[in-house]
């Protein structure tokens, strides 16, 4: 499992080899941090795209400026030993940035996923994929999950 866990020059081998080898290749990123449902039917329908699928997982550093100081309430070699756990996931590198732009230039992706609370004229990454033959696609969420609602449920619980 914990190979599935790379730095981004060790993904950059792996995604060589894998796209020598003809493999389709699907990113998606984000935090990941209390993993539900809705997580893993996104996961799962993103695999089903391709042959590897990529996660670009944000760093700790990158969810406190995105979510706020009290987030992730998982730290991130938590959510990536997590996320390694998946059968249908093939990798996972964390990144520091607030959106994955390098990393999806780096590792240029057959197939782009995002959630359906997105469209493609607003996904980081969309042009440059689209622009190397590459596809956008967007999957619709499992309604009533999310890491956000969770945490206020537990907070209203013991309160």
């Amino acid at each position: 499992m914990v190979n599935k866990v790379c730095t981004l020059p060790a993904l950059l081998q792996k995604v060589a080899q894998w796209k020598a080898d003809g493999q389709k290749l699907v990113f998606t990123n984000g935090v990941f941090d209390l993993i539900h449902t809705g997580h893993i039917t996104y996961l799962a329908q993103a695999a089903e795209l391709g042959d590897k699928l990529i996660i670009g997982l944000n760093s700790d550093a990158s969810v406190k400026r995105l979510k706020g100081e009290s987030r992730p309430v998982n730290h991130q070699d938590s959510r990536a030993l997590l996320l390694s756990a998946f059968f249908f996931i093939d990798a996972i590198v964390i990144f520091g940035e607030d959106t994955p732009a390098n990393l999806i230039n780096a590792i240029m992706p057959d197939i782009l996923v995002k959630g359906g609370d997105y469209t493609i004229e607003n996904i980081v990454g969309a042009k440059e994929v689209m622009a190397n033959g590459g596809e956008v696609k967007t999957i619709n969420f499992v309604e009533g999950y999310s890491s956000t609602s969770i945490i206020n449920k537990i907070r209203t619980q013991t309160s």
